[in-house]
């Protein structure tokens, strides 16, 4: 499939959509490269500019995206220093993976597939098992983490092979159903603090001959969503990361490399009806809809049974200069979520599929007050929340 350019976008065509790198530079295909570069099984270097290392980190910082990343050189020195290093020297982001938003892109990262196989395609989506909307980020309502994503982790395939394998991150992550099905494999180790965090992470790369080691952090997002990517806030965020990201790097051991990358960008939207489209007072974008799953910029729409075809037609026609709008099938053959999608994962999206082109949001004031009251938002395929850095160190 050729891609359009990302700056060449036509809307209302579902092919016009900037489909993320799958199979060559997306999220999904880092780790299988660096668990090939140390002879894991069954690995493929998906991404054959990265130089093999025995021993790999991975530090991935919650929304910050490459181009938020190039837009604040005074408030991250550091990781500016090294934009040319990323993607293995060529200087070029790399892809979340459709939708840009954190349980699905952790998930590809973890298993190193792309959504349409591990299965979370969404911030919530419908089970087709209950009928009901389950947030894949908080894991509400449960469901057997197991049977939701069958797939082995690259961490457990690494472990088993013999690679010495590890997660640093907030203690609260250890037992989170998100972590079993996304990140499980070797040994978590929770620290609160960043700085714990790089020290011990520099540590476990050094245990074995042979390391893989996860490291991560979510205020980067956080303060996003909250105050906006323009906001002293988010920006003090990205200061104090960027100190982590020099701290980890200068305490690699031999034979390392350091991948600093992101799960998405971000972009604030201003808070007005323009802006702003309120799922829950538009009777138009209400009629015939069963549930309203995804996010502001990533939603997947269930229609009452029989009326499937109704809401795409009124969702194009009101939404259609704005997002890219595509039934389920149109947005799977399209490769909106990945090359194929797997029969257990093809019901959990959505009957219709919204995915912003515009700073537009499709709020639902009553349903998700929190949610509507973000000014940080992503989920999307624009590259200010698609592309992601795949910054570089190696000792």
């Amino acid at each position: 499939m050729v891609q359009p350019a990302w700056d060449d976008v036509e809307p209302l065509a579902v092919g016009s959509a900037p489909v993320p790198e799958y199979g060559s530079g997306s999220l999904a295909d880092l780790l299988p490269t660096l668990a090939a570069g140390m002879a894991v099984p069954g690995m493929r270097a998906a991404m054959p500019e990265l130089t093999a290392a025995d021993r790999n980190c991975v530090f991935l910082i919650d929304g910050l995206g490459w181009e938020q990343l190039r837009a604040h050189p005074d408030e991250a020195p550091f990781m500016t220093s090294l934009l040319g290093s990323s993607r293995g020297g060529t200087g070029r982001p790399i892809t979340a993976g459709y939708p840009a938003t954190t349980a699905t892109s952790l998930a590809s990262v973890g298993t190193g597939l792309p959504p349409g196989a591990h299965g979370l395609p969404g911030y919530t989506v419908r089970d087709p098992d209950t009928g009901e909307l389950m947030n894949q980020l908080r894991w509400q309502p449960w469901t057997d983490p197991r049977a939701w994503q069958p797939y082995p982790t690259v961490f457990q395939l690494a472990d088993e092979a013999g690679v010495h394998t590890a997660q640093v991150s907030s203690p609260h992550f250890q037992n989170t159903p998100l972590t079993k099905v996304a990140l499980s494999g070797g040994t978590f180790h929770g620290r609160l603090s960043g700085e714990d965090r790089m020290d011990l992470a520099a540590e476990q790369l050094a245990v074995g001959d042979r390391s893989l080691v996860y490291t991560y952090y979510a205020e980067v997002d956080g303060k996003g969503h909250r105050y906006g990517v323009d906001s002293d806030a988010w920006r003090g965020q990205l200061m104090y990361v960027d100190r982590l990201v020099q701290r980890l790097a200068e305490q690699l051991p031999p034979r390392s490399a350091l991948y600093v990358t992101a799960d998405h960008g971000m972009i604030d939207v201003p808070f007005d009806d323009r802006h702003r489209i309120d799922f829950d007072e538009d009777w138009e974008l209400r009629a015939g809809v069963a549930l309203l799953g995804g996010e502001g910029r990533a939603r997947h729409v269930y229609a009452v049974p029989g009326a499937e075809t109704d809401v795409l037609t009124v969702w194009r026609e009101v939404l259609g200069e704005q997002f890219w709008v595509a039934g389920r099938d149109e947005a799977v053959a399209a490769g909106w979520f990945g090359p194929s999608v797997d029969e257990r994962v093809h019901a959990r999206i959505g009957d219709v599929v919204a995915a912003a082109r515009d700073d537009v949001l499709i709020i639902a004031s009553e349903r998700e007050p929190k949610e509507s009251a973000m000014v940080g938002n992503h989920g999307s395929m624009t590259p200010v929340e698609q592309l992601v850095p795949l910054l570089e160190v190696r000792s």
